[in-house]
């Protein structure tokens, strides 16, 4: 199935990025999200990402400023905001990126059932929920499929397809070739707690996230050490920030219930989301975000 328009659901943290990776790729997109500034937000996203990306072009002499600027141009001019589900009656593919919340997700799938067009494929960015859950709520539940984009979605070339009990092989595979033309590669698995790549990351960061709680060592000097060590791109903790803590949380209780306690719950992360901070989203987490 080749994708000749795409639609976004959700313009927060992951959203807007994700809508300008594919419009990047020369594929219209809808980015649509429930209050107008928040499709602002995810648009502005959308061409910071595209205004770095070209002028990383231009500094490595590939493009000239004119080019690069009409490039910027030429793709947030392939993104359409939206608040209403007009338009998505001839979207071939939607990406859902809401909250990592079972109601919210039923909510939104259960109106993309209704406005798509039968052959569409509905995907979940979800880090971590049921797939079959998610697909439940729809009529085609063999077209529902994960597709899960990692921080940030406009550098990381990972996704992961998921596969649920009902998502069909055509389906799967037409995912993995949509992640292909929108150059990111795809990594497909079936359906499991934390998927692939979330657990064995928090796995490790569970061993990080116990040793801090034990000692008391401050989170960013376990950040510096480990980025200086050059293991990882950034520590946990400011990953974890990026990520949304509220969503770290959530994948971290689910690998807890899932797996017993070789996994482990981070004492800190768990007062700062009852406290409201949920990092870069909220403007403070584990470190204070402009």
């Amino acid at each position: 199935m080749f994708v000749f328009k795409a639609a976004v659901v959700g313009a927060g943290v992951m959203g807007g990025e994700i809508a300008q990776v594919i419009a990047a790729a020369d594929i219209p997109v809808l980015l649509k999200d429930v209050e107008p500034e928040f499709v602002d937000k995810g648009l502005e996203k959308a061409r910071e990402v595209s205004q770095g990306q070209a002028a990383k072009l231009v500094k490595r002499e590939k493009l000239t400023q004119e080019e690069a600027d009409a490039q910027v141009e030429h793709t947030l001019g392939l993104i359409s905001g939206t608040t209403e589900y007009d338009g998505f009656g001839d979207v071939d593919f939607v990406i859902e990126a809401v909250p990592e919340k079972m109601a919210i997700k039923h909510q939104v799938f259960a109106d993309l059932d209704a406005v798509t067009p039968g052959h569409a494929i509905l995907a979940s960015n979800t880090s971590g929920l049921s797939i079959t859950e998610i697909g439940d709520v729809t009529n085609r539940p063999d077209r529902v499929v994960g597709f899960h984009f990692f921080w940030p979605a406009s550098y990381m070339r990972l996704i992961e397809v998921i596969e649920g009990e009902e998502t069909s092989p055509a389906t799967v595979q037409a995912a993995a070739n949509f992640a292909q033309a929108i150059r990111k590669m795809p990594v497909r698995c079936a359906e499991c707690p934390g998927f692939v790549v979330n657990r064995i990351l928090t796995s490790t960061a569970s061993e990080i996230w116990r040793y801090q709680d034990e000692t008391g060592t401050d989170v960013k000097d376990i950040d510096k050490a480990l980025t200086d060590s050059k293991l990882v791109p950034m520590g946990p903790f400011y990953l974890a920030d990026m990520s949304g803590l509220d969503t770290a949380l959530k994948v971290a209780k689910d690998m807890v219930d899932a797996y017993g306690d070789r996994f482990y719950v981070h004492r800190g992360m768990e007062e700062l989301v009852e406290q409201g901070n949920l990092g870069q989203k909220s403007g403070k987490g584990f470190y204070e975000h402009s």
